[in-house]
């Protein structure tokens, strides 16, 4: 039995020490890359990475640190070999008396060397490389050289890596200086640093740190009289650094780099598409019209050149509250925002905007849907219906093309998963702010389709480049007369339909209002040559608003950010057709 025992080890180890990586550097303190955000011309976005601690001393900490770590991560932390038996039978009793996983029986020691050479994925080769290096870590270093090491890596959260950044994050002041509730604090994030953070959940944090106290007391660090002191003195906790909206933007590219550069283990400066004076201004015009006594709460917006550069993302009303970014990954109706590309199938399939239909109740089997006003205005050309956006002359012209041509026509602007379904026509299907912002770029830059981009290069900080974008072949889904029709009809929304409010004097415009059942999202998308810009108004728990349309606070934020962002720049026409003498009479439907 024991040859069999050794054996069995024996495998086990030569097994896991496949791939171990390399130890030589366990006491270089190394500190994460920094990526610098530059805007188009060269100004400063922001700066992204983590902050490192330097090399901690457990000397010149203050005891009750050590100890609410150990209470609370690893009580048998200077009795065990690197692992804990106990530890883990005790957590599998646990886990399965809990019916799920409650406890963790990685040591100290563990948590050590998975945090500095191994994966996160959970693989059996993976944790038992952990035990491996566990016990090499036991017998090359002391105790308190373990734990140094440990707090001077773990992850507290943020962007704080070892326990003297978190300190200084959380409390403006060195590890060396924190009281015992501090340390407890801190020593409670360890188990899940998000959920735990006290910037964005405060009481679940109090109610973690009087765990650990608690924890302290059992483990016979503390007495009751300590820990009742401790409760009665406040944790002053700073806020979290402020943030512009411009997070959005660099939340978003940070994948994108690692896309086109490979791993990021060097500082690096990223240029990008977005203008810093445009992104600022459309933060403004948010705060300036956002209503929330109207249940307007958030709002996203996008705008792009006519190469899809992103010029601003705005993802929600104020970054450092909620970091969802609700102009790529929110999906809400388009609404009527989403009729440009019925009318357009309209038009390829012969339709002049100057026939007249008859808007009157429509009725599609058990589907009867109605105008937004509730009137029906009889004889009605084509670009009047579209000024107006009457649903109904909407639905006619989808069922005269067919709403499998209306799908084809959006999913060759870039919409997917689009069903032919009755209400296709008033955009009952979800998008995002930037899915729809781009499917309008076409009708901008005289027919062009383009992908939205944000990265120009990536450089090295010595000034090495590592990645230039290359120029891409754009594709051309308008012709000359669509395109003429469709800014004919876009235009007449500013000028005396749902867009009023979005017009500014001495610029040629077009653009497309959007209003959902029960008003719960509002939208204005709209442009000018080579210029596209997209306004999303709603809430994150999708109730109505209170009288918000397209037409209001979109058009009021759309106006002012286009008023900033093409200051400056030269007045361009588009492409338009003109009215005829008499308007063509049509007698379909």
């Amino acid at each position: 039995f024991a040859y069999l025992a050794v054996t069995c080890v024996t495998v086990w180890v030569f097994w896991a020490m496949q791939d171990m990586p390399d130890t030589s550097d366990l006491w270089v303190q190394k500190r994460a890359s920094s990526i610098t955000f530059l805007d188009r011309h060269g100004e400063t976005i922001g700066v992204r990475g983590s902050r490192g601690s330097k090399p901690i001393v457990l000397a010149n900490m203050p005891a009750h640190l050590e100890q609410a770590v150990l209470a609370t991560e690893d009580r048998r932390f200077h009795y065990h070999p690197g692992f804990d038996p106990i530890g883990i039978v005790r957590a599998f009793a646990a886990n399965r008396k809990a019916g799920t996983s409650v406890q963790g029986g990685s040591t100290l020691t563990q948590q050590l060397a998975k945090n500095v050479y191994l994966s996160k994925e959970k693989t059996m080769r993976r944790k038992s490389q952990e035990v491996l290096l566990a016990l090499w870590l036991e017998q090359r270093f002391t105790k308190t050289e373990i734990l140094e090491l440990y707090l001077g890596r773990v992850f507290f959260g943020g962007i704080s890596y070892g326990v003297d950044a978190a300190a200084e994050r959380y409390f403006a002041k060195p590890a060396a200086d924190l009281t015992l509730g501090e340390s407890a604090m801190l020593a409670g994030l360890l188990k899940a640093p998000s959920r735990y953070a006290p910037v964005s959940d405060p009481t679940n944090t109090s109610a973690r740190t009087t765990v650990v106290l608690s924890s302290m007391v059992s483990a016979g660090y503390l007495s009751e009289a300590q820990k009742r002191a401790a409760f009665a003195k406040p944790i002053e906790v700073e806020p979290a650094p402020s943030q512009s909206s411009s997070g959005y933007f660099m939340t978003w590219v940070t994948p994108q780099i690692e896309a086109r550069i490979g791993s990021i283990d060097q500082d690096i400066v990223v240029k990008t598409t977005l203008d810093l004076s445009a992104q600022k201004a459309g933060e403004a015009a948010i705060k300036t019209y956002l209503s929330p006594e109207r249940g307007a709460n958030q709002a996203a917006l996008v705008a792009l050149d006519e190469s899809g550069g992103v010029r601003t993302m705005i993802g929600g009303a104020d970054y450092t509250k909620s970091v969802f970014n609700r102009a790529v990954d929110a999906v809400r109706q388009p609404g009527s925002a989403f009729k440009p590309f019925v009318y357009l199938t309209a038009l390829r399939a012969g339709v002049s905007p100057f026939e007249l239909r008859i808007d009157a109740r429509v009725k599609i089997g058990d589907w009867e849907p109605r105008n937004f006003s509730g009137r029906y205005l009889g004889e009605v050309s084509v670009l009047n219906a579209f000024a107006a956006s009457l649903n109904t002359i909407a639905i006619i012209l989808s069922e005269e093309s067919g709403r499998k041509a209306v799908v084809k026509t959006g999913e060759q602007f870039g919409f997917t998963d689009l069903k032919p379904l009755p209400s296709i026509a008033l955009g009952a299907q979800g998008t995002s702010v930037l899915t729809l912002t781009q499917s309008y770029l076409p009708f901008a830059n005289f027919g062009y389709k383009e992908t939205a981009y944000a990265i120009e290069s990536i450089s090295a900080q010595t000034g090495r480049r590592l990645y230039t974008r290359a120029s891409t072949s754009s594709i051309k889904v308008l012709s000359g007369q669509d395109l003429r029709d469709m800014n004919l009809l876009m235009n007449a929304v500013l000028e005396g339909g749902t867009g009023k409010r979005a017009k500014i004097a001495g610029r040629e415009l077009a653009g497309k209002t959007g209003t959902t059942n029960q008003y719960r999202d509002a939208w204005f998308v709209g442009y000018a040559a080579d210029y596209v810009t997209g306004v999303w108004v709603g809430s994150d728990n999708n109730r109505p608003m209170k009288g918000v349309t397209g037409g209001s606070i979109p058009a009021q934020i759309w106006h002012d950010y286009m008023v900033e962002a093409l200051k400056g720049t030269p007045v361009k026409r588009l492409p338009k057709t003109t009215a005829p003498i008499r308007p063509v009479v049509s007698s379909k439907l």
